[in-house]
This record gives structure tokens, C-alpha cells and sequence, in this order.
């Protein structure tokens, strides 16, 4: 996918309210984990009716997150999600209380969806292949990094995210590839006692 259609980068309120909410948020991911999908199937996947998946898919549309593919089957629209990745800066927000807000909800949502993988990953994890308990968990460091050097940090590691997207080094014979949660947290802190080492 080329970069223009990698990443949809949000710099108003409006878009980010669209992509807020939950059932909207879900279908984008679906559609870009499983590829094009009609409203009924993806009401299928989420126990939602098909009116409802039929109206956020429009909604996402309208904002530029979702659009057609390919023609209409009778009633029937295939949909596809627009781009890749979906970012924004809560620092263009400055000043807009809502859209901090919202955008402060989201973060918190992301956030509560990765403790709820890793403790999925906890209950579950004697069951799972051994191979994946030699790599899957945490890891953890702290530095000391000017905003620039943490943007910088960001930026690379988002880059080593995207080639292991579209490009991932060549897989055992023996291995199936499974769906691999990674979570990237930047946060500046004042003081060393704010840590628990």
C-alpha cells in the first residue's frame, strides 16, 4: 500500500468523533485485519444488525475511513477500509477542550483493550504453542529523552511496525503466523519515585 493510503492522519474534531465510536472502531479494524466486507457479514462478526453496520459503515465512509470496492450486488455494498493506520496528535487539539476529550476517550479505550489482551495472554498462555512463550509478554526500560529524541524513538519504531506489516522476514515452514498485539507507550514522568522498579 503506498504511503498516501498508509495512513489517514486526523486534524479536526469532526473525524475524530467519527471514528470514536466503538462499533465504528471495530469494523475499521476488522476490514483491515480480514479484508472487503458487505454490512451483513460484518453484522455477522460483531452480533450487531446488518442496519447497523450498514449505517457506521456510511458514517466511515462520509469521513473518509471506508469506501466502496468493487460494484453493488443488488443492495449490497462491499466495503474497504481506506487506509492502513489512523493517527492523529492530541497537540493539534490544544485549546479544543471536546476534541481532547475524544481523543483522550480513545486512548483510554486502547488502552483497556491492551490490558484486556494481555490478561486473555495470561490465563491462556499454557495452552499456547511454547514457541510463543519464548517471545510473547513485556518489556520494559525507562530513558532519559528530549521531546525530539522521544518523536524520534516513535517514528522508528513505527517504521519497524510497518515493514514487519508489509514486509516480515521470510516465516519458518513450521510455523503459522498468529494476530500479535503491539503496544507502544511514550510518557514523560517527573520523578523517580513515580516508578516501580
Amino acid at each position: 500500500m503506498d504511503e498516501t493510503r498508509a495512513r489517514k492522519r486526523i486534524t479536526d474534531i469532526q473525524t475524530l468523533r467519527a471514528v470514536a465510536h466503538p462499533l465504528r472502531t471495530r469494523l475499521l479494524a476488522l476490514l483491515r485485519l480480514n479484508g472487503p466486507a458487505t454490512a451483513t457479514e460484518l453484522a455477522r462478526r460483531t452480533g450487531e444488525s446488518s442496519g447497523a453496520t450498514s449505517y457506521h459503515l456510511r458514517q466511515l465512509g462520509r469521513y473518509g475511513f471506508v469506501e466502496e470496492n468493487g460494484p453493488r450486488v443488488g443492495r449490497e455494498r462491499r466495503w474497504r477500509a481506506s487506509h492502513r493506520v489512523t493517527s492523529w496528535e492530541p497537540a493539534d487539539f490544544v485549546g479544543d477542550r471536546a476534541a481532547l476529550e475524544v481523543s483522550d476517550a480513545i486512548e483510554r479505550r486502547q488502552l483497556q483493550r491492551a490490558v484486556a489482551q494481555f490478561e486473555s495472554w495470561m490465563a491462556n498462555r499454557s495452552q499456547a504453542d511454547p514457541r510463543w512463550l519464548r517471545v510473547a509478554g513485556l518489556a520494559d526500560d525507562v530513558l532519559r529523552l528530549t521531546p525530539a529524541q522521544g518523536r524520534s524513538l516513535t517514528d522508528e519504531m513505527l517504521q519497524l511496525w510497518r515493514r514487519y506489516r508489509e514486509a516480515p522476514p521470510p516465516a519458518p515452514s513450521d510455523e503459522r503466523p498468529a494476530l500479535v498485539a503491539v503496544q507502544l507507550q511514550l510518557l514523560p514522568f517527573e520523578r523517580l519515585e513515580d516508578l516501580d522498579l
